[in-house]
């Protein structure tokens, strides 16, 4: 290649630079994030879905979410539940079970709900309080039980809460469970949760834990405000949804508000709303 060769190709590439700048925004946006689907979790209406299952997965998706994570069968059965989300058209993204649902006789019914809903991610909730002040990280149960799933197709995931960013020595317990459980076993991340520990910051942990995210639950963290909604608080969420589009294995935003400063359903709607326009 001569020298005019290269000159006339950094013109065009500069060219095509400024071009790129000048393209309409949506057309950006299309270009730099997923097409992931947005959910919520059930725990948000959980008083509005105990009166009424299928009025309240109706309401969630004409605010335009596209699936939902349960938390309680409300005494439904797994194709009763079908009905409901087919109805509202909604698809189920997870359910988060207590360890104990994932035990023993119980995982086998667990098993067969989750199949009949058409969810393949089993969640735990949360684990009993002393797991976090102890290097008992019940990893290797966790272990087993997604051996147990694996045949059946589905996944177990673990949900962390503030106390699972305890230290021990140099390293949070959030890691060291992360390093003792199988690369198929799900983190799924709670930011506000997780930004209510002191020191911790959200992307380290994202970045650390590679495709292991498959589900994130995009809750708002302000210490200044806190019932600020989606990007009016304090996390960078531009720099976390690139984290775990790009590395994370994301294949669920489960938005979750908790404050009481507004009925569920209009919180709701405020905050997707709000998350759609930060991905524009």
């Amino acid at each position: 290649m001569n020298n005019s060769q290269q000159k006339l190709n950094r013109r065009e590439f500069m060219q095509l630079g400024a071009a790129i700048t000048l393209l309409p925004s949506p057309l950006l946006a299309a270009a730099k994030w997923k097409k992931i689907p947005i959910a919520t979790q059930a725990w948000c209406v959980r008083k509005q879905m105990k009166d009424d299952i299928p009025g309240t997965l109706a309401a969630v998706a004409q605010l335009g979410y596209q699936g939902i994570e349960l938390e309680n069968a409300f005494g439904k059965t797994g194709p009763e539940w079908r009905k409901f989300l087919d109805a509202a058209k909604l698809k189920p993204c997870g359910f988060h079970h207590s360890l104990g649902e994932l035990r023993g006789d119980k995982l086998k019914a667990s098993i067969e709900f989750n199949q009949a809903i058409g969810n393949r991610n089993l969640i735990i909730r949360s684990l009993p309080r002393e797991v976090y002040t102890s290097k008992e990280l019940l990893a290797a149960e966790v272990n087993e039980i997604a051996d147990k799933l694996k045949p059946a197709g589905l996944r177990i995931g673990y949900h962390n809460h503030t106390t699972d960013f305890n230290k021990f020595g140099e390293d949070y317990w959030w890691n060291l469970f992360a390093d003792q459980t199988r690369k198929n076993v799900i983190l799924q991340f709670d930011t506000g949760n997780a930004s209510e520990m002191q020191g911790v910051t959200v992307t380290d942990f994202l970045k650390r834990n590679k495709g292991r995210t498959i589900s994130m639950h995009v809750k708002p963290y302000s210490k200044k405000s806190p019932d600020a909604y989606l990007g009016d608080d304090e996390l960078d969420w531009k720099q976390i949804m690139t984290i775990v589009e790009s590395i994370g294995g994301l294949e669920w935003y489960i938005i979750e508000y908790e404050r009481d400063v507004a009925p569920p359903l209009e919180s709701l709607k405020a905050n997707l709303d709000r998350f759609k326009k930060m991905r524009r």
